[in-house]
């Protein structure tokens, strides 16, 4: 497929004008980002694996009727999705204390939850991502009353799914960042999950080791941070058990087979 027109370059990610009106292409780059982006550097191949899981995870929500703006992915880095307009806040969702709201609460990281919290922040680099409330939400009319309803819902639902798909091969679903956007037919507007699902927005801990699986481990100098991604992507039946060597940069890739 021939390049297009680069519509936004954000940290993880890079949209291109689609082939047909209303779609999107999102490349998925190595650069990696942290604390607001003060934090930066590179995990190699970070790019494909979090093509290959959120493809995978965004595939499975559709199947239970979670809207999406995922169509197919296109290559190694680059998926299809539809054009949206963005709702400017970012929703997180918390099963269990960690990050900023162990910070926030003097709560010990790793403390159980009670009940799934939905916390969400405002999409603005410059001021740092502040948190808001649905006060704020509806005061500045970042989203109508009947839009966050149907954010809140489709959050919890995707929390169900991802916690109990998760927990199947042995990873514990911490806390978790989604983006919606409004899909447009005419005059009418409908919320759809948009972005990306993977380790780079997810904290994913081994539940037996509590071992980091996601970007903590590069937020905190951990190391590991590409055997880590790999080993989420081998769990959820991407890529293959063993010490099978894995293609992870499409440019390598094309020296090795000669093109």
């Amino acid at each position: 497929m021939s390049r297009r027109r680069q519509i936004y370059e954000g940290k993880a990610k890079i949209l291109y004008e689609g082939p047909e009106p209303g779609t999107i292409i999102q490349y998925f780059k190595d650069d990696a980002t942290a604390f607001n982006a003060q934090k930066k550097g590179t995990i190699s191949g970070k790019g494909v694996l979090n093509n290959r899981i959120s493809e995978h995870l965004f595939t499975l929500l559709g199947h239970i009727g979670v809207p999406t703006h995922f169509i197919r992915r296109l290559n190694m880095r680059e998926q299809l999705v539809r054009q949206v307009e963005i709702v400017p806040i970012e929703v997180v969702v918390r099963n269990v204390v960690a990050g900023s709201l162990a910070k926030r609460l003097g709560i010990e990281e790793g403390t159980p939850l009670p009940r799934t919290i939905i916390e969400y922040y405002l999409k603005d680099d410059a001021l740092g991502d502040p948190m808001v409330t649905d006060e704020h939400i509806a005061a500045f009319g970042w989203a109508s009353q009947e839009e966050m309803h149907d954010i809140a819902d489709l959050a919890i639902r995707i929390n169900d799914f991802l916690s109990g798909l998760f927990a199947a091969v042995g990873i514990r679903l911490v806390d978790f960042k989604l983006e919606f956007g409004r899909l447009w037919d005419g005059d009418f507007a409908r919320i759809i999950l948009a972005d990306e699902i993977s380790p780079d927005g997810c904290r994913l801990w081994d539940m037996t080791t509590n071992e980091k699986l996601d970007k903590d481990r590069f937020r905190r100098d951990l190391g590991g941070e590409v055997e880590a991604y790999q080993d989420v992507a081998r769990r959820l039946g991407l890529l293959p058990e063993g010490n099978v060597s894995t293609v992870l940069d499409l440019e390598t890739h094309r020296k090795a087979r000669g093109k």
